[in-house]
């Protein structure tokens, strides 16, 4: 799987209902929570873009597209990227997983299968569709779920040819999904030692 051959798609377009604000520009040792991200992403894509209607992104210079379908959830979001993306191969990341290594995204590379549509990291028994690795074609199925009604990428996903790899202890810390409040001040704490 090429570098160059691979996009990186980052997911800013969630409510944030539970955080109260833009999870993507909150700042974690002296970055936002997206610069940690595209940090991790770089090594391994040639290109990456976000998936906002927030035009604030655009600070980062990177491309930056709207949801196709509004308020449709991560599936949406997913959807969107695939359908904007010029590569086969596409790595997919929510805004809120800042703790995230290219050791973790490297993981997804090794267990590239040609034949498989998606391959997603597993973390102590959960599936992690936001840290993923989807086949642009990938999109044509999302779009029909997405026309009857679905907004659950796991439930569009688990329709599909799937490869899911579980994390080892040592990097498990560092897919950890910030929702809230006191995730985040949980992380700036462990940051903070």
């Amino acid at each position: 799987m090429k570098r160059e051959s691979t996009t990186g798609i980052i997911l800013a377009g969630g409510k944030n209902s539970r955080m109260g604000q833009d999870k993507g520009f909150l700042m974690l040792s002296g970055k936002t929570f997206t610069q940690h991200i595209i940090e991790a992403l770089e090594p391994v894509v040639g290109t990456i873009m976000i998936v906002s209607d927030n035009s604030d992104y655009d600070d980062f210079k990177l491309k930056r597209v709207v949801d196709i379908m509004e308020d449709s959830g991560p599936l949406a979001g997913v959807y969107t990227g695939l359908y904007h993306s010029e590569t086969e191969n596409n790595i997919v990341l929510s805004c809120d997983v800042p703790l995230v290594k290219t050791a973790v995204l490297n993981k997804l590379i090794e267990g590239f299968e040609t034949e498989k549509d998606v391959i997603q990291i597993e973390c102590e028994g959960k599936s992690m569709p936001l840290i993923a690795l989807y086949k642009k074609q990938c999109m044509h199925h999302f779009l029909k779920r997405l026309q009857d009604g679905e907004r659950r990428l796991q439930s569009a996903i688990n329709e599909m040819n799937v490869k899911t790899i579980s994390l080892e202890p040592a990097l498990r810390g560092f897919v950890r999904n910030i929702n809230t409040e006191s995730d985040f001040k949980e992380i700036r704490n462990d940051c903070n030692d």
